[in-house]
């Protein structure tokens, strides 16, 4: 049997309030799978269930064959006992002891030699490049630094599962573009299952395997990223997950999978549904539309959506446009201005998505 760590049926209630609500995953061995989500979604709920850090109501999670919860069988194992290693948001390093000791505590603690903990610590402080910092304290390091030594010392004790709850957000803009690759990186080179939480959709698309978008303790969809973008399974995965805008349409014709939308303000989109659901002609539906994948007409003859400009936004890198259709308003992205107040948008058909309104 594989390593893999196992969720099912997971419950955790406060009072009346389900913050996680019967949820099941699968994270293979050796992945990184990233819990998304908006404040209160539940995401760190269920890291701290894994954690052992929270008991849940319900529920299995085990890792390969290991039970680490079983509430069925009352199994619930104090987080010493777990294996796991963890990275909070604040890093929660001991102020007085030095990079080598913060390191080696847990080690300590287990009882293991002097000889072994020496060559372990410099080890994992060797794998975050800080192998020359280990005689400072934690005062004296930026905070991507301490960051580095917080993971260096979550993985010192070989864990089983590596668990992070958002460890970049106390990071700078830039240092914390860069953390993103540097932390994938090592979590790829030393292999280890990881389950990470944050609630920036960015940083979950650059890092991980696998992403589980949760809403109000439920799991809405668990896939890789692309297929998360191209196919989300609900409207608020949709909206979640990239920039998104929505207009109220009906269906006009079906072919198939090929489909067409007449929206509000009378132009016919046509489409490509991946959705695989059931659609009857005159139903009422959502278009959702990605405003990265809008462009300026220019010659198309379909897929044409006629608008008028609301207001310019200049981001430097491009432009951002607010328009209104006369069904709704799109938000568009060129790297140009534009001069004039009205505008035809070509929407590529594989970049419109459908729901049930």
């Amino acid at each position: 049997m594989t390593n893999d760590l196992v969720i099912q049926g997971l419950v955790k209630t406060f009072g009346r309030v389900h913050a996680i609500d019967d949820l099941s995953l699968t994270v293979k061995q050796g992945q990184l799978a990233t819990l998304l989500g908006p404040s209160g979604c539940g995401k760190t709920t269920t890291l701290n269930c894994i954690a052992g850090l929270e008991n849940p109501d319900e529920g299995l999670i085990r890792v390969g064959d290991f039970a680490l919860t079983d509430t069925a069988k009352g199994r619930i194992l104090p987080p010493e006992q777990r294996q796991l290693g963890m990275v909070f948001q604040s890093y929660a390093l001991w102020p007085h002891m030095k990079v080598f000791d913060n390191v080696a505590f847990s080690l300590k603690l287990q009882k293991v030699r002097r000889d072994e903990i020496k060559k372990r610590v410099f080890e994992a402080l060797d794998l975050v490049g800080l192998a020359d910092m280990a005689e400072r304290y934690p005062f004296q390091l930026s905070g991507g630094q301490q960051q580095r030594v917080a993971l260096a010392r979550a993985v010192v004790t070989r864990p089983r599962l590596l668990l992070l709850d958002e460890p970049l957000s106390n990071l700078d803009a830039k240092i914390r573009e860069n953390s993103r690759v540097w932390l994938r990186n090592l979590q790829q080179q030393v292999g280890i299952t990881t389950v990470y939480v944050t609630h920036d959709q960015s940083e979950a698309f650059a890092m991980s395997d696998m992403i589980a978008v949760m809403d109000q303790g439920r799991l809405l969809q668990y896939a890789p990223p692309e297929e998360l973008y191209a196919s989300p399974a609900t409207q608020f995965v949709a909206e979640f997950i990239g920039a998104t805008s929505f207009l109220k349409g009906a269906i006009h014709a079906i072919n198939g999978s090929r489909l067409k939308v007449r929206v509000g303000s009378g132009d016919i989109l046509a489409l490509s549904d991946r959705s695989g659901r059931q659609w009857v002609e005159n139903q009422n539906v959502v278009v959702g539309i990605r405003s990265e994948r809008v462009e300026i007409a220019r010659g198309q003859s379909e897929n044409l959506l006629h608008a008028g400009v609301v207001v310019s936004t200049y981001l430097g890198a491009k432009w951002q446009h607010e328009v209104d259709t006369g069904s709704g308003r799109l938000k568009v992205e060129t790297v140009d201005s534009v001069t004039s107040d009205r505008l035809s948008l070509y929407l590529p058909p594989d970049s419109i998505l459908l729901f049930p309104e």
